[in-house]
């Protein structure tokens, strides 16, 4: 039983990355606060939140072996995760109505009545497990983009915002020429010339969602450089890579945090909408809700697709932005708010 792949040291790393930075915030008087406050004013939205980044943790620990592939020679060496497994088995032959004892179109009786929650799809397959998956999808898409184009807008903005002259003078010319072109336009052209793959799509998403946050760093940098301690420490000698290291970077930080957070939910929307276009990721929430489209002319309309989909997208971004406005009132002074 193979249980060492990419995929589960990726789920490593990540757990160990998230574990790191908990303990070094909890170090930290500021952080500690932003954990408490939220915790007090938004429990539920956090709970969501842990709810389906454990789903997609799930769906991403994987190894081969362990399940009856049913004499399928090309199954038995695939690598399964936890979803899968304990979904493993019950799939039907075409679509059922949610909670149904027998098949939506002949009514032949099912192998597994009254098991399949939100029903099965076209294919037979288990609507609730489809649905689950595509958290994965979803929380890949927001949390790799955003690693991706917020480096780079502080990258650039930092350093446009803190030599300025030519620098500034290139990167801004970087920023009106992306600003200038229509998102949507761009987005396709770059996922039709890279691919269709995960990470070609999150790389086109990061490169036309980067220009917001550089501009904002651009222009908090410039106001941070003319702080008192900043000239002081410039005085002393210090050199400019530990300026910008100690006092520059730092005090971006809560920017940092909010535009993680309110950019999730723009990009898992973008993936829909290049979902819709025929564009998206296999297994996404998009692509289940495009493939929905078709069914609900069917006469009985297949309705449960959509809704499984719609709801399960609905939630995961309405829970984001509750976590994203609270992290933005507790660290932004001038919206902070006591907690109800």
């Amino acid at each position: 039983m193979q249980l060492w792949s990419a995929s589960n040291l990726v789920v490593a790393g990540l757990l160990l990355a998230g574990l790191t930075l908990l303990l070094i915030g909890r170090r930290h008087r500021l952080w500690r606060e932003v954990f408490v406050q939220l915790r007090r004013r938004r429990p539920l939205a956090l709970l969501v939140v842990a709810g389906y980044v454990t789903v997609a943790l799930l769906d991403s620990v994987r190894w081969v072996g362990g399940v009856d592939a049913g004499g399928d020679v090309v199954a038995q060496h695939e690598a399964r995760s936890v979803l899968d497994r304990l979904f493993a088995g019950r799939r039907e032959r075409s679509y059922s109505a949610p909670l149904a004892d027998r098949e939506f179109y002949g009514h032949a009786p099912l192998r597994h009545p009254g098991g399949h929650l939100l029903g099965t799809d076209i294919l037979g397959r288990d609507v609730l497990l489809l649905t689950l998956k595509g958290a994965r999808v979803a929380l890949l898409i927001g949390g790799l983009t955003s690693l991706i184009a917020i480096p780079l807008a502080l990258l650039f903005g930092v350093s446009a915002g803190y030599w300025g002259r030519r620098i500034d003078d290139g990167v801004f010319f970087v920023m009106s020429t992306l600003a200038s072109m229509p998102t949507l336009l761009l987005l396709i052209a770059l996922v039709m010339v890279l691919g269709r793959s995960t990470v070609a799509v999150c790389l086109a998403l990061a490169v036309t969602s980067w220009v917001g946050f550089c501009r904002l760093a651009r222009g908090e940098t410039f106001k941070l450089r003319e702080m008192d301690y900043v000239q002081a420490a410039r005085a002393l000698g210090v050199s400019d890579l530990r300026i910008l290291l100690r006092h520059i970077v730092p005090n971006l930080m809560h920017l940092v945090v909010i535009t993680f957070v309110l950019m999730f939910s723009g990009l898992v929307l973008s993936e829909a909408i290049l979902s819709w276009l025929g564009l998206g990721i296999e297994g996404s929430w998009g692509q289940m809700i495009d493939q929905a489209r078709d069914e609900l002319s069917r006469d009985p309309a297949i309705w449960w697709n959509l809704a499984a989909a719609g709801v399960a997208l609905f939630t995961l971004l309405l829970a984001v932005n509750f976590v994203g406005d609270a992290v933005r009132d507790i660290l932004d002074p001038r919206t902070r708010r006591e907690p109800t």
